[in-house]
């Protein structure tokens, strides 16, 4: 394992290498109460400050570790591996690694021993298997083994659904002797049908495959790419001579877009070599697009081009038909395929021979040929307009996209940017749009002229609708940088915009970039970050900045839907009430937003989240004095730990009388039996402001029902109550609404 795991690349080892990059916890948010469907969860996108501060779990049986191409997953399980081979992970006997390429072969020549220990990297240390065989199975939750390589996989689900149950009990009770396709094993495994028990760990991209695993994972787990600091180490890392290690990284500095594609490792090493190669370039690239070219270029002879030209065309086939492998049935010749692996376009995953096969075939003498998405590995690439081997009409593949579909000249690139409908376009393809527009004005345009840059990019500028979000689409640094230039392109043309930024993941320096446009009139955001973009500035000093940053701020609608947003409003009241004279530049907008916006509150965390934030709600409430509708529906309340007892405490207690003012409370499918009924029945009278209450949907018979209607004679200022549910007769239902009309139904 050591040896197979040493190495990143060609010419690059993890030795040398190597930069530790900070991994974040996720969270998954439930939908709805059918947890078998992977689409009754979601991923819950972090603000940047939660997004640090995160502490990663160490004891879970099934992680997924994600992230887009070029972040580094591949290279992180090689540096875990080679961690274990150190002894530096002593809670595992034995690992195995295993690709999810591998699902092409798909004839029946393995057993569970000869997958793991033929198929997987650690087979080349393996000297007695029989006994290593033995001990996997009596100690699987000594055994990690990790799946690498899902990330271009469309039919995953097929694997999580269940066998038949003669295959089960045949994979059961002779996984040994028998053989098995590698899709039923890996199925076994998945399943836990075989080592149960065993910590899985899968990599994938966060789209497609991500979505089918939520269901399945204890804990997910992100890269989160590097940081300045880690570009800066990787730079140092990559040029041991100290003169063009300062020339690169000037170099670097000198170009903002290109200093920001390093966020992604995958570019980053890219960059690095064309850095190297500086002194020899009339230009350094100021695009992705450029980026690949120049790259490209490096590799190829002036001869290479044809051939170049036809391992495309077999690209795009590949393409269209969702496969990386190179297509069956056509003559490749000889000369192509090895133009491809010298240049790094095509990978060769030559498969290992196994000795326990009982067919003759020889599985390690065939080659299975991929094309790659060109040598940087890189999900960015799919937002270039087109990637071109030379600017003199020799193509590359053109990657499928939402917009740019076949081979495209610059005209008409052009023609279908000033074409699209921007205002019926999702926050995703806005974003988009917004790279297009970038890479068509810099490659298509003589070299990239000023005039054909502001042409594109005043159209795209002039379409963009003046509430601009980007809600639930992760911005990474490059993403902000072009939506950057739309908005500064669009106040040189007097326009003005108003930003959602909130579950877009922005870190803060690009939020402070955005924030600081003088054409932003309002933003949202992470309340977290926001808070932490203004101790920033306070303390730089940038007093105008920070004015504006406050001012602009807006959180109306606020809905609290995860524990964070509970603890972030927190801070902000806190700043309200602790305020101090560092404070007094834009204590008054603070103030502003506590007591104003949060006059209608939904919260509505589920029933995962609900028990766990409400506490937190309870100390929150006297802090929000101008609070008139306060909506806890679908919080899973219940009766455990007296929560509707809470209210009492809370109404009742004299100094947080005066500070509520709550018109109206949702209690709406909360699971509140006749206990938490009658709890909450003894609090109405003392909750002299509250006119409306709604506990439809719970779980109270006609005994709580009957406690609340008694109750509600006592509360003259109440206007309605809403309590149906199934469980009450509606015989008991009719008579109360006889005895109180205030009592509905609806």
């Amino acid at each position: 394992m050591s040896q197979t795991c040493q190495d990143i690349e060609a010419g690059l080892s993890l030795s040398s290498h190597y930069v530790d990059v900070h991994v974040s916890q996720r969270e998954v948010l439930r939908l709805g109460k059918n947890t078998n469907k992977c689409l009754d969860k979601e991923l819950v996108i972090k603000g940047d400050t939660d997004r640090q501060n995160t502490m990663l779990l160490n004891e879970q049986q099934y992680i997924l570790l994600f992230g887009n191409a070029g972040m580094g997953k591949t290279t992180l399980i090689k540096k875990l591996c080679l961690d274990w081979s150190r002894d530096c992970i002593p809670q595992f006997d034995f690992v195995f690694l295993l690709n999810g390429k591998k699902l092409s072969i798909t004839e029946p020549t393995y057993s569970l021993q000869t997958l793991l220990l033929n198929l997987s990297s650690s087979a080349p240390s393996c000297t007695d298997p029989e006994a290593v065989y033995a001990q996997v199975l009596a100690a699987p939750k000594r055994v990690l083994i990790i799946f690498d390589g899902f990330d271009e996989l469309r039919n995953y689900e097929t694997l999580l659904q269940t066998q038949e149950k003669d295959l089960i009990t045949s994979l059961q009770k002779d996984s040994k002797t028998k053989t098995f396709t590698v899709r039923q094993l890996y199925s076994a495994i998945l399943q836990r049908v075989l080592l149960p028990g065993c910590t899985l760990l899968l990599s994938t991209r966060p789209r497609g495959t991500a979505s089918q695993l939520l269901r399945r994972t204890d804990s997910l787990l992100e890269m989160c790419g590097f940081t300045p600091a880690n570009v800066e180490t990787y730079l140092s890392q990559y040029f041991t001579e100290p003169g063009l290690r300062a020339s690169a990284l000037d170099s670097l500095k000198s170009i903002s877009y290109l200093n920001l594609l390093c966020w992604n490792p995958g570019l980053c090493q890219l960059v690095c070599s064309i850095l190297e190669q500086s002194r020899s370039l009339e230009v350094l690239p100021r695009t992705l697009t450029g980026l690949c070219h120049q790259v490209l270029c490096l590799k190829l002879e002036k001869d290479s081009r044809k051939l170049l030209a036809q391992l495309s065309s077999l690209a795009w086939e590949g393409v269209k038909a969702n496969s990386s492998s190179l297509p069956t049935g056509q003559a490749i010749s000889a000369k192509v395929k090895a133009f491809g692996l010298r240049t790094g376009l095509l990978l060769s995953h030559l498969l290992r021979t196994s000795p326990d096969l009982s067919s003759g075939d020889k599985e390690g003498g065939q080659n299975e040929a991929e094309v790659g998405e060109t040598e940087n590995k890189s999900e960015n690439s799919e937002r270039t307009t087109t990637e071109i081997a030379e600017h003199q009409n020799d193509h590359i593949l053109l990657w499928a996209n939402p917009f740019l579909q076949s081979y495209m000249a610059a005209a008409l690139v052009t023609k279908h940017l000033e074409g699209l409908p921007y205002g019926d376009l999702s926050p995703s393809q806005i974003l988009e749009a917004c790279h297009y527009v970038y890479e068509a004005g810099f490659t298509y345009d003589d070299g990239g002229t000023d005039a054909g840059r502001t042409q594109l990019m005043t159209h795209l500028a002039a379409n963009l609708p003046e509430f601009l979000t980007f809600h639930g689409v992760q911005l990474s640094p490059p993403d902000v940088f072009t939506v950057q230039k739309a908005l500064e392109q669009g106040g040189t043309e007097g326009r003005s915009f108003c930003l959602d930024l909130e579950d877009s993941g922005i870190q803060i320096c690009g939020l402070r970039a955005l924030v600081g446009l003088n054409n932003i009139n309002t933003y949202r955001s992470c309340i977290a970050d926001a808070i932490t973009l203004w101790e920033l500035l306070e303390h730089s000093g940038e007093e105008g900045l920070l004015q504006r940053a406050v001012s602009k701020f807006t959180i109306h609608p606020l809905k609290a839907k995860q524990v964070c947003h509970i603890e972030h409003l927190e801070k902000l009241v806190n700043i309200h009430i602790h305020k101090s004279s560092s404070d007094v530049r834009y204590l008054n907008v603070i103030a502003m937003l506590v007591m104003i916006m949060m006059i209608h509150f939904p919260c509505r965390l589920g029933p995962d989240n609900g028990p766990l934030a409400l506490p937190k709600l309870w100390i929150l409430l006297p802090g929000l004095h101008n609070l008139q509708h306060l909506d806890l529906s679908q919080n899973c309340i219940g009766d455990e730990g007296n929560n509707t007892q809470k209210w009492h405490i809370l109404l009742t207690h004299k100094i947080s009388l005066p500070f509520l003012l709550l018109f109206f409370s949702s209690l709406y499918s909360n699971m509140i039996s006749d206990e938490g009924a009658e709890s909450l029945a003894a609090v109405l009278p003392h909750m002299s402001s509250l006119t409306d209450l709604d506990v439809k949907y719970n779980k109270l018979t006609d005994v709580g029902a009957l406690s609340l209607g008694a109750s509600l004679r006592n509360c003259k200022k109440m206007k309605t109550l809403r309590m149906w549910n199934q469980c009450i007769p509606y015989g008991v239902f009719d008579r109360l609404q006889q005895q109180d009309n205030r009592i509905l139904l609806h």
